[in-house]
């Protein structure tokens, strides 16, 4: 009898231990914020999108030294969608309802955003998108860092057709196949017509997600080019295949003196897989360059540079900074601070404190996100290639210009202003 109540004291004991360490690890799991980091590690888009898991890691280490937010760390959680659109949809329902995550920080190419759409509306998830777009498209629960195309693809454009940008009077619009680059090229021939651009001016190509072979397409262009006017190519080739386009390009000879090419998801890390010497005056349109001088930016090229050692990232000694990374950078930012302002990680209320939030960018401008359309208001620079894969900044805004997500050059979206 002794040895039966000692045995269920015992028990009962150590059943209170067990529900003590339970309470224990369910608090010390409450001490952490979790953050999602949606991002392709591997395949097509690898090229592009490990800068900004490595970026979103460096900013959370940063904000989690001063203290974290709400006097809580943030947990990073890293998936790896591996360039599978389907995919990206699985993981952040992972993230979402496994792992809890208060917010994501991801994706880069549209399609990879359109396929996590329904799951964040479903599951009243928080997604910043750091990465330019083609805008029409205006969602409750993401905020987008990067560009709309009047912050990008308009302006570049403009510069094109500008006595200083060569004045271009044909245009070949070549892309990766997908819905960034077709719905961008779609508002940028309503745009070049409503500049009087003949329809025979316009040539169009697509390429599919890891396309190698450009020699036919390359030799389209120059037969395009040597009709007489003055052309310009307009790049929405994304991932990897820039590599092979931008070689190509300069096996055949096309100088930027002859036809420039101006990229829109070309920046510092793509071009460190090629020799640039070829590629020198060929353009690119963003809104921040790591070539920008200015003490945000030294001292965000400085934390990349000790990150990249501290994290023994591939050659260390060489990585470099981009607008994406920028956008991830200010995002994450953005979003503690909202965080702070609503004491809460509760979806609606960061949403409701997000509007007019401003923060310091790298670019050396106050972006502010609007108040209305969950859009920065960003500068626009457009830089020459350099023999040492930099930029130049030959052209640049003011200051910082309010997005249109919903571009005036497509029919009806006058009234589409707002959420």
């Amino acid at each position: 009898m002794q040895n039966r109540r000692s045995f269920l004291k015992a028990a009962v004991i150590s059943a209170s231990i067990a529900a003590m360490g339970g309470i224990a690890s369910s608090a010390y799991a409450a001490d952490t914020i979790k953050v999602g980091i949606l991002h392709s590690l591997s395949g097509t888009m690898a090229i592009s999108e490990t800068a900004l898991k490595e970026t979103a890691l460096m900013t959370i280490e940063e904000i989690n030294a001063k203290g974290g937010v709400l006097g809580k760390k943030l947990e990073p959680v890293v998936v790896d969608p591996a360039s599978d659109w389907p995919k990206f949809a699985e993981k952040a329902r992972q993230l979402l309802s496994q792992d809890k995550v208060a917010v994501t920080f991801g994706c880069w190419t549209s399609v990879s955003r359109k396929s996590v759409l329904p799951v964040y509306k479903e599951l009243n998830g928080l997604l910043f998108y750091p990465v330019q777009y083609e805008g029409e498209e205006l969602e409750k629960n993401v905020f987008y860092t990067g560009a709309a195309p009047n912050q990008q693809a308009i302006p570049a454009v403009e510069y094109l057709m500008s006595k200083e940008g060569g004045s271009a009077k044909r245009f070949v619009l070549l892309g990766t196949d997908y819905v960034y680059p077709r719905t961008t090229n779609k508002i940028l021939r309503a745009f070049l017509k409503s500049k009087g651009v003949a329809e025979s001016d316009i040539m169009e190509e697509y390429t599919p997600f890891g396309h190698s072979d450009y020699q036919t397409i390359i030799a389209k262009i120059k037969k395009f080019a040597g009709e007489g006017k003055k052309t310009a190519v307009i790049s929405t080739i994304n991932g990897d295949s820039n590599v092979p386009f931008y070689k190509e390009l300069g096996n055949a000879g096309l100088k930027a003196k002859d036809v420039p090419v101006v990229a829109f998801s070309v920046g510092e890390e793509e071009l460190r897989g090629v020799d640039a010497k070829p590629l020198v005056g060929h353009l690119a349109a963003w809104n921040y360059f790591m070539s920008v001088k200015n003490p945000d930016n030294d001292k965000f090229i400085k934390m990349y540079r000790d990150w990249a050692k501290k994290a023994k990232l591939p050659k260390a000694d060489t990585v470099v900074t981009n607008d994406p990374m920028e956008a991830t950078y200010v995002g994450i930012h953005m979003w503690a601070q909202a965080v702070e302002k609503a004491k809460s990680t509760d979806t609606d209320k960061v949403i409701a404190a997000m509007g007019g939030q401003t923060f310091k960018a790298p670019s050396g401008f106050t972006l502010k996100m609007d108040e209305t359309n969950h859009h920065l208001h960003k500068p626009v620079f457009i830089g020459e290639i350099k023999a040492d894969g930099q930029f130049n900044v030959v052209w640049k805004t003011k200051g910082p210009i309010r997005a249109q997500p919903w571009s005036p050059y497509i029919p009806g979206n006058e009234s589409k202003q707002k959420l």
